[in-house]
């Protein structure tokens, strides 16, 4: 009894560290780290899916694709839970997930941990492109040019008056210029047309449909303002429940 209570001192001790006033204090470090060690490795064409044990409990999580083995040890920022969620990439349907937008060999407890750590680099940051409305990975213009009818809509005329087509379903063509498939249920499609509004050439389109980079689409769904999908990510402008009425593959004629 003795041996066990001496031990359990050395424990919290060495998870203790002196503050300025000479008191001990928990370090806040280990306290707050989020870790977990991975059970199981399914690999998809996106995203990794891992079967990780954090804690007593199992639970399911996602990340961009990349080589992950069973027994590895990894920190973790946060994540975005997914109930009944199914990937068609490995056709299986997780009662529950988490997509998890940074892990590392370190704890995360900002730049010092920068070295070990593995994102959704195919993503963005996340499961959901971050707020970066007009800009495309490193692009800093549209340099699409696609000459349009009188009569039809813009991407420059949306975001210039935005509030005209707020809540209205409208017809939209345009090109694909990046693709984030199968995320929280939904295709994440960026469309360009060479023209902008205040700044803005990129309008991203949810839908259950598929394009491909670089495919002339054209998309009727209904424009929302200030969508926020949570975790700071959120959309000023975004076309959502999108359906593919028209589409021209890259390099048709027709």
């Amino acid at each position: 009894m003795r041996y066990f209570v001496m031990l359990m001192m050395v424990v919290v001790f060495a998870s203790c560290v002196r503050n300025k006033s000479g008191q001990m204090t928990q370090t806040q470090a280990e306290t707050d780290a989020n870790s977990f060690e991975v059970v199981e490795v399914l690999q998809g064409k996106t995203y990794t899916y891992l079967k990780v044990r954090e804690g007593v409990g199992e639970k399911w999580m996602a990340i961009s694709h990349q080589e992950i083995n069973a027994g590895d040890v990894y920190y973790y920022d946060e994540g975005l839970q997914m109930t009944n969620f199914h990937s068609k990439e490995i056709d299986r349907t997780f009662e529950e997930i988490y997509f998890v937008s940074t892990i590392s060999t370190t704890p995360i407890s900002g730049a010092g941990a920068m070295g070990g750590m593995h994102g959704m680099g195919a993503m963005g940051n996340t499961p959901v492109d971050q707020s970066h409305q007009g800009k495309v990975e490193s692009e800093q213009n549209s340099t699409i040019s696609l000459e349009k009818g009188a009569d039809e809509i813009t991407v420059g005329q949306i975001f210039s008056d935005k509030d005209k087509y707020s809540g209205k379903e409208i017809e939209l063509r345009g090109i694909v210029v990046k693709v984030n498939k199968e995320i929280m249920g939904k295709n994440w499609i960026h469309i360009q047309d060479g023209t902008s509004g205040n700044g803005v050439f990129d309008l991203t389109i949810t839908s259950l449909d598929v394009a491909e980079v670089n495919d002339e689409i054209t998309v009727k769904g209904k424009i929302t303002l200030n969508k926020d999908f949570g975790y700071g990510y959120s959309y000023d402008v975004i076309m959502e429940e999108a359906q593919i009425i028209k589409t021209r593959p890259a390099g048709s004629t027709l």
